[in-house]
């Protein structure tokens, strides 16, 4: 609110006088200052022994229940394992998967024969 808007009120609060204060006014703000606690005072209230004790408590109990919830790594399915189990292949069977082999790479090879290039 500026002064132009409202002469009177301005007038008015100009005469009106403050409230008066205490002849020990400073005496009490000082007492109140030193009241007031130090930062030493809030950390050694903080680190007291009873909270270390209960916060160390928590920690403990958060420690043995994580432990406690994990499964052994024999039982934990990993993303490794997800794949079909390896066959064993006998040693007579070693001759079929070779001749397997050769017989893919032959498909292989069909695909850019002249026959086909011709339909295209």
């Amino acid at each position: 609110m500026k002064r132009e808007e409202d002469e009177q009120l301005w007038d008015l609060l100009g005469k009106a006088g403050g409230p008066p204060l205490s002849p020990f006014f400073a005496r009490d703000v000082l007492r109140q200052i030193r009241q007031e606690p130090r930062w030493r005072d809030r950390l050694a209230w903080w680190f007291a022994p009873p909270r270390v004790l209960a916060a160390g408590a928590v920690a403990a109990a958060i420690v043995m229940a994580t432990i406690s919830l994990q499964r052994p790594a024999g039982t934990a399915p990993s993303a490794a394992n997800t794949q079909q189990p390896t066959v064993q292949l006998e040693p007579i069977d070693y001759q079929v998967v070779v001749d397997l082999d050769i017989l893919l790479a032959m498909e292989d090879d069909d695909l850019w024969t002249d026959d086909e290039m011709s339909t295209l």
